[in-house]
């Protein structure tokens, strides 16, 4: 069945065990225009999934039957062009994490605003259409070291290696967590590369199914399998003379893996039905937000490719341990959606910028980016204040504050921690029990000890 990326992008399915949740969202997705499946339970959810193509899903963690985030990662695993969007009641530091690491576009904290959801389904829709395409090459060429933004010690370590590495023809593997600007690093060794007036050509290993992975990697031949009708240009071909970025790796086969090895090795390829070899000359850089040393031992990438691509090894460091640069980031994102937006935002409040360095950012700098994106699009004011940012992250930096407000004995301390994670986990005592470390009984005597009033 072959649809185009609009069409794809136009089908979403909704996962949630709340008749009226699914139905509010479908009715105005529908409005719009968009092809609605409902699903309220994750069995439902995945038999959707394998039975029509899907663009989006809006998938809510709590579900009757399986676990909505063991969903995600089933989705990433088998379907890892979807965007997915999560959907809670019970919006949690931990829960957010785990949803970014595991490959969630965004998410929705219930109960939400229309408009909320309408910024998020257009943001996927976006991601959806811009997926496969490979940016231009003018694109390519704004995109040096200059727009990396950083002063801090460790980025400025991560520049001058980017300096020292772009000349050479030598492999470069890029490693860091999702969202600390790989890319970005990469299109920067091309643009300062003799190979800078060429092609730039990026694949996402997470984005290519793997049975068309390697028709769309070297290409194929005129009847080579079942609807190949004409010949085909690989991507490879395209990048030729130019620099070829694989991003994320370790999503590659082990089958792929051995043939990616002998194009670095040999500098050509065929194409798949063909045994005409076919000379290369590019630049290879790769990167990865696994440690690539335990997926060799996990028997899930090859040694000797690892040491093809690892001879100039670059690493991203998370944004947490640069945080002096989150200043910079801010303008930079505000200055980027302002002019999109039209918007007379001019820049953050003391206590919200406080907030902001003081956040962990799991999802690093793309995070950040998305953060500034949303209130720059749904807040009103010319300062961002406190009550602008996400709640994992106000509610983060107000409870903490609880600790850093005077002096108290440690029976102060230990009383006002029970009373932050009970507020956390809304007088759930097993839960608080489990987070603190201690039975439910122990817990029952403290909150009588300390008189704390649970509601």
């Amino acid at each position: 069945m072959s649809r185009t990326r609009g069409e794809i992008s136009r089908q979403i399915l909704v996962v949630d065990d709340e008749a009226t949740i699914r139905t509010g969202i479908s009715q105005v997705l529908e409005r719009q225009g968009m092809k609605v499946a409902a699903a309220a339970t994750g069995g439902e959810a995945l038999e959707i999934l394998a039975a029509r193509p899907l663009g989006i899903v809006l998938l809510d963690i709590k579900l009757p039957d399986l676990d909505g985030v063991d969903i995600l990662k089933q989705i990433r695993l088998e379907y890892p062009d979807i965007e997915v969007i999560m959907i809670t009641g019970y919006p949690t530091i931990q829960g957010a994490v785990e949803c970014i690491r595991h490959g969630a576009m965004d998410y929705l904290v219930k109960p939400f605003r229309l408009d909320e959801l309408e910024v998020l389904i257009a943001k996927a829709q976006d991601l959806l259409t811009k997926k496969f395409a490979p940016p231009s090459l003018e694109e390519g060429r704004t995109q040096g070291i200059d727009f990396i933004v950083g002063q801090s010690p460790a980025m400025q370590k991560v520049f001058a290696k980017i300096r020292r590495a772009a000349p050479s023809d030598s492999t470069v593997l890029l490693t860091g967590e999702s969202g600390t600007g790989k890319e970005l690093a990469a299109r920067a060794i091309h643009n300062l590369s003799p190979r800078k007036d060429k092609e730039f050509v990026p694949v996402d290993c997470s984005a290519l199914v793997e049975t068309l992975l390697e028709s769309e990697l070297f290409g194929h031949v005129k009847g080579s399998f079942t609807g190949a009708h004409q010949t085909k240009h690989g991507l490879f071909e395209l990048a030729n003379q130019g620099t070829f970025f694989f991003d994320e790796i370790t999503n590659l086969s082990l089958n792929i893996q051995a043939k990616l090895l002998r194009v670095i090795q040999e500098r050509e390829f065929m194409k798949v039905g063909s045994q005409k070899r076919i000379k290369l000359d590019i630049r290879i850089i790769a990167s990865s937000n696994r440690s690539l040393e335990e997926a060799i031992k996990a028997g899930a990438f090859r040694e000797d490719l690892y040491y093809r691509l690892s001879v100039i090894p670059i690493h991203l460091p998370p944004l947490r341990e640069r945080n002096g640069d989150i200043p910079l980031l801010v303008a930079h994102f505000l200055r980027k959606y302002r002019q999109r937006g039209d918007r007379e935002i001019s820049g953050v409040a003391n206590a919200a910028m406080k907030m902001l360095t003081a956040y962990s950012w799991p999802g690093n700098v793309r995070e950040l980016e998305h953060t500034i994106e949303r209130i720059v699009i749904l807040e009103d004011g010319d300062l961002i204040q406190p009550e602008h940012l996400p709640s994992f992250i106000s509610q983060r930096q107000s409870e903490f504050q609880v600790f850093s407000d005077g002096e108290y004995t440690l029976e102060e301390l230990e009383k006002r921690y029970i009373q932050m994670v009970l507020r956390r986990t809304k007088g759930r005592r097993q839960e608080a029990a489990r987070i603190l470390g201690i039975n439910r009984k122990t817990l029952g005597h403290k909150i009588e000890k300390y008189q704390i009033r649970v509601h």
